[in-house]
């Protein structure tokens, strides 16, 4: 036997220890066990996945009077005096003073009395963060503070990893299990092929591990982080692959007929012109559509740019072949609309279509669902309702889903198995870069529409203080004078701002990192974040408005959990102007295009993701009047006021969608209900889109070479790619 053979089992033992109980690492106890499952932590291997968050780089330091004031550095020094004060009875700050020899620092941390437990007078400390003067010192607020004089906890290091952490776990003792856990796996199998890691001159995987936690210089950190992305990001894209290829398997696809009666009919009776590039769109469609192979395409419309009458051609191209077409939105409101918009030049062009909802009346489904299996409905518009089992189609050869990423997985694979191999189109007015499209499908095609078809008003957008609303009332009230409407979206989730911005506050001091207040904050990303909405506040808002502040309008409430009947008797009056305000507390519900209303006040904007308050807005100025948007925050942080003026400074979709995902933190990038999104902890779309390219170039030559990853050396490939999104989809499924 030789040595490597003796070496073998051990290896395989340290790999098998990566899915092992976090509570076999040393010094894991039951107690420390529970502090890390509060951090998501289970595994040894979700410890070795616990990156930092940034590092502080003690070799670049500077002494108090070098520092430069408004820049981020890191001084060292010993404390001299350390006071806990009370200025308010919630708001606890420790003030430290900090001396070096060459002046004095001011050390100010707000909400983290725990300080005055871990820090003496004497102890040797290092301090990074932004440096400010004023009051006669040069200070600091919320700096991050390690002790670097060999006491418990403290560093030796010139690089010190700055973890996520808890007030029951600190940053020092996850650094010193980390340790322990890459102790407990060292020897781990890489599971890169050999010529991958040639190719792009990549560390293995246990020295990248040991690099990100315990650097020794910011060019190691890097070179770590490039192996580990690019790992997650092949995992993510064999994954993705490996789906797609198993939907087709043993299947027959379609081939589309894309110039038959229907389709040219249905052309025809468009009352305008397609512009070039919705042109541009179609044709890739239904080429797509043609080819002898299922098609998985996604088109990319900004709000307002026709996405919806495209996709109608390939609804008509599906009864041009014989079969049935499903067309999936995430709301009544919107399938409706569909409903109403695609129903009239389906009926010129031929091609019969029905809507099927929730609130379909039990006859009215059956003999609606009898028809459908019959193969007499050429194109079946619904919600949710499609995915119930009894909805059974003749021949489904084509599903299309508006607003794709307000779906779930499981859902969007389920409407695909109404069909044998029916074609998939996706719609999604969340503008992504072809990077994140490929992140998030793996193996499709891509169209882009990027223009409104027709020139609309000009629409402007001011983010105001809570101090401020008032202005936008007064805008509100202007416009409502003139005969005009105002939307009012107001989240009402129960918690107040003070409260939300305590615990975002508590959780970025407690981590050091300030920036972190700003994302801790953003929680709306579609209505689906709504759910807990509460609906007395919201009630008790929209009474006020009308008693107080809208007193000569009306003013009617929309929220998701109005019954359908009366949702759409709300939406009717505000459309046909019956009402003049309509407060909502859901996001999606306002997807009408009401061309009378120009003014829309965002309550809480801080709360939303850029990509949204964007769609927001564009349900004003889509008529011949200008509108006004106006984005209300309560937010005390200079960095998510600077998030909300770029609404302010672009009303392109596009570069929003750019500098949000930019802003993002490394694993929010995906979304909350993105399958595997879980499992990508350092990938970030805007930094990183070369290296998705190579992984999904990677992936693609490796399965066409070796489809089901079972080649000696693409075994412990196989394994952890299976591994990592099959603990992301319990994650999820939990």
């Amino acid at each position: 036997m030789s040595i490597e053979d003796n070496k073998t089992p051990d290896r395989l033992v340290a790999t098998l220890a990566l899915d092992e109980s976090v509570g076999r690492v040393r010094l894991v106890s039951p107690m420390r066990a529970r502090a890390l499952e509060v951090l998501g932590v289970r595994t040894v291997r979700d410890l070795l996945t616990h990156f930092p968050r940034r590092y502080i780089d003690l070799s670049r330091r500077e002494t108090v009077a070098s520092a430069v004031i408004g820049e981020q550095c890191t001084v060292e020094g010993s404390i001299h005096e350390i006071k806990l004060k009370r200025p308010k009875p919630k708001l606890p700050l420790v003030e430290i003073t900090l001396v070096d020899g060459t002046g004095t620092l001011m050390i100010t941390a707000f909400r983290q009395p725990w300080l005055m437990d871990s820090l003496k007078p004497g102890m040797r400390v290092a301090a990074a963060g932004k440096l400010e003067f004023n009051y006669g010192f040069k200070r600091m607020t919320n700096p991050f503070i390690e002790a670097v004089d060999g006491g418990e906890g403290s560093t030796t290091g010139m690089i010190i990893p700055v973890h996520p952490a808890t007030e029951k776990l600190s940053t020092a003792w996850i650094r010193r299990l980390v340790g322990n856990a890459l102790d407990h796996a060292a020897g781990m199998y890489d599971p890169l092929p050999l010529e991958l890691r040639a190719k792009y001159r990549l560390m293995s995987r246990g020295a990248a591990l040991a690099s990100i936690h315990f650097p020794h210089s910011m060019d190691e950190v890097r070179e770590a982080r490039r192996r580990l992305v690019y790992e997650e990001l092949l995992f993510l894209e064999l994954m993705l692959m490996e789906e797609g290829r198993a939907r087709a398997e043993g299947r027959t696809p379609v081939q589309h007929v894309t110039d038959g009666a229907h389709l040219r009919a249905f052309a025809a009776a468009l009352p305008y012109e397609l512009t070039d590039e919705q042109k541009a769109a179609r044709d890739d469609i239904l080429a797509a559509l043609a080819a002898p192979h299922t098609a998985n395409h996604l088109l990319l419309g900004d709000v307002g740019t026709g996405k919806t009458v495209v996709a109608a051609h390939a609804l008509a191209a599906a009864a041009d072949s014989g079969g049935q077409a499903l067309l999936m939105a995430p709301t009544e409101v919107l399938a409706r609309q569909h409903g109403q918009n695609l129903g009239p030049l389906f009926d010129v062009a031929g091609i019969t279509c029905e809507v099927l909802t929730g609130s379909t009346p039990a006859p009215d489904r059956e003999a609606l669902l009898a028809r459908v299996a019959a193969g007499t409905v050429d194109v079946l518009i619904g919600t949710h309702a499609l995915l119930e089992d009894d909805v059974q189609l003749a021949r489904c050869t084509l599903v299309v889903i508006d607003e794709q990423q307000r779906f779930g997985v499981d859902q969007r694979a389920k409407l695909l198995a109404k069909g044998d191999a029916p074609d998939a189109l996706y719609l999604t007015a969340t503008p992504i870069p072809r990077s994140l499209a490929l992140a998030l499908f793996g193996n499709l095609t891509l169209s882009y529409i990027k223009y409104r078809p027709h020139d609309t008003s000009a629409r402007t957008t001011k983010v105001l203080s809570k101090q401020e609303r008032g202005r936008a009332y007064d805008a509100a009230l202007a416009a409502l004078g003139r005969g005009e409407q105002v939307y009012v979206v107001c989240p009402l989730v129960g918690a107040s701002a003070d409260e939300r911005d305590a615990k975002a506050g508590k959780r970025a001091a407690r981590e050091g990192d300030e920036d972190e207040y700003v994302y801790a904050a953003i929680s709306i990303e579609d209505d689906a974040d709504l759910a807990e909405g509460n609906v007395a506040a919201a009630e008790r808002e929209a009474a006020f408005l009308q008693e107080k502040t809208f007193i000569d309008y009306t003013v009617d409430l929309l929220h998701g959990r109005l019954p359908s009947a009366e949702k759409q008797e709300v939406m009717r009056r505000f459309r046909e102007g019956e009402s003049q305000v309509l407060v909502a507390t859901t996001v999606i519900e306002v997807g009408m295009d009401v061309p009378n209303a120009t003014v829309m006040i965002v309550e809480d904007a801080d709360r939303f993701g850029l990509s949204q308050l964007h769609q927001l807005r564009g349900r004003v100025g889509r008529g011949e009047k200008p509108g006004e948007v106006y984005l209300v925050s309560a937010s005390r942080t200079d960095a998510a006021l600077q998030r909300l003026s770029a609404m302010e400074t672009t009303d392109d979709g596009y570069e929003l969608a750019a500098y949000d995902l930019s802003l993002r933190r490394e694993g929010d990038i995906l979304g909350n209900r993105q399958h595997g999104a879980s499992a990508l902890k350092l990938v970030n779309v805007v930094r990183d889109g070369k290296v998705i390219e190579a992984a999904h170039a990677d992936a693609r030559a490796l399965l066409e070479e070796d489809p089901h990853l079972e080649a000696p050396a693409h075994r412990a490939l196989a394994r952890e790619a299976r591994l990592a999104f099959k603990r992301a989809g319990e994650v999820q499924g939990g």
